[in-house]
């Protein structure tokens, strides 16, 4: 796929799809009134340009077909068929893919390039968005994945339905996208906030794909999404040091120790390969927040994974790992947490961001888990911020971590303790690895691979 190139419809599945897998599924039966549901004079004559020039009798193709191995169910828009625009008809031959899918028990993978709702069909046409809607809801409810391409253009009902709305987004490097097409937006509206890399920067894209790598990419994302499996992932093997710290403080300053290993050290030994969820979908990025799936080194299965980088962890971050839990509870995915924060960032931006209701939403999503949730603790684990991405009853700690209910400083500080007594808070926190276990805080500690 050439980039800054609008492909076709089947051009598209021709770019993703393995050779000579694809079936069109049936259109459903449907005829239009004379000019459609408002008799908007000349749409007829609209429809059959746009079939002479496309080949296509609506503004998708709909069809199943191998990618990478695995089969999937496909939606692809046709830009050239009157914007790619969603009509009544375009409504059926969607809710007939979605339904085919749930039967089958396969992913759906909407190819888009939309300008929005079509305008002759009228408040007829905008309704279409809200069969399209329950239609990825039931998928949703079934536990079949949906993986979003948004091709250029991107914009409308489409977006906020079958774009937005999907369980991981993909989006080519030089498409348009963004809620309001160009034609309608403010004339002094930044350009770049309706780009694919304005919208990956707002948290509303996984991931910004080069043309040429969007075949492999998506291949690598519905086999990890399409293999669910029981029971819990492994606890990872520890990777810095195997003795155990002598003191509190011992335990404080290891785990604050620039040489230990951080969580994407654990991650590239615990996984053979691994694809990224990004974004919280309310406009915020966390970078001190690793989230995705990955295959397991041990095993091969697919694991999800959110993990905690040392810093303090903003509400974006908490939030992009709440919905990395649920996507991975409704796909029936096992999911490894790796808690390594000083805390939650406790600034006034973190504030208006809702860190409170961030880190509760994520304490929510860890307790009503469906599948099982492994963490480990490989650094600090500080106060609630940390405990956030903590698996009840599952939790691990590696030799040189710690885990407290508030960092030793902040405890001599909020006791009215001189500074110098910071040591013996330490101590008196209990918070050592092997302190953790003989609590019942955490259940063991994780041992090296040798």
């Amino acid at each position: 796929m050439a980039d800054a190139v609008r492909l076709s419809a089947r051009e598209a599945l021709t770019a993703v799809t393995d050779p000579g897998t694809f079936t069109e599924l049936p259109a459903p039966d449907g005829t239009y009134a004379p000019d459609g549901p408002l008799s908007w004079e000349g749409y007829d004559a609209a429809r059959a340009r746009a079939t002479a020039r496309t080949g296509e009798a609506e503004s998708v193709v709909c069809g199943t077909a191998a990618v990478g191995g695995t089969r999937a169910v496909l939606v692809s828009f046709e830009f050239g068929f009157l914007g790619g625009s969603l009509g009544e008809r375009t409504g059926d031959r969607i809710e007939a893919a979605y339904a085919f899918a749930r039967a089958h028990r396969l992913p759906v993978v909407p190819l888009v390039a939309t300008g929005g709702s079509r305008m002759q069909e009228g408040m007829r046409a905008l309704t279409q968005l809200q069969r399209v809607a329950r239609q990825s809801a039931l998928t949703r409810q079934a536990g079949l994945a949906q993986v979003a391409v948004l091709r250029d253009p991107t914009t409308g009902g489409g977006w906020a339905t079958l774009g937005a709305g999907a369980d991981v987004i993909l989006a080519l490097d030089s498409a348009q996208v963004g809620f309001a097409g160009s034609r309608v937006r403010p004339a002094d509206a930044d350009p770049a906030a309706y780009s694919a890399r304005g919208q990956f920067a707002a948290g509303a894209v996984d991931a910004v794909v080069r043309p040429d790598d969007l075949a492999g990419t998506l291949a690598e994302w519905l086999r990890l999404l399409t293999r669910p499996s029981d029971g819990p992932a492994p606890v990872p093997y520890a990777l810095g040091r195997g003795d155990l710290p002598a003191t509190g403080r011992d335990a404080v300053r290891r785990a604050r120790a620039p040489e230990r290993p951080r969580a994407d050290a654990y991650l590239d030994a615990y996984f053979t390969s691994r694809v990224t969820v990004s974004g919280d979908r309310c406009g915020g990025t966390d970078d001190g927040v690793l989230c995705g799936f990955g295959a397991g080194a041990r095993d091969g299965r697919t694991v999800a994974y959110a993990a905690q980088l040392g810093t303090a962890t903003r509400p974006a971050g908490y939030r992009t790992a709440a919905r990395l839990v649920r996507l991975a509870g409704r796909l029936g995915v096992p999911v490894l947490t790796l808690v390594d924060t000083p805390g939650a960032a406790n600034d006034a931006e973190a504030e208006r961001s809702g860190a409170g209701a961030a880190i509760a939403d994520l304490f929510t999503a860890l307790a009503a888990s469906p599948v099982p949730v492994t963490t480990l603790v490989v650094g600090e684990g500080g106060s609630g911020g940390a405990l956030a991405l903590a698996a009840p009853e599952n939790t691990w700690a590696t030799p040189d971590s710690y885990f407290s209910v508030i960092a030793p400083e902040l405890a001599a500080a909020i006791l009215k303790r001189d500074p110098d007594e910071t040591d013996a808070t330490a101590d008196q926190l209990h918070l050592r690895p092997q302190d953790l276990v003989e609590l019942g805080v955490v259940r063991g500690i994780a041992g090296t691979a040798s």
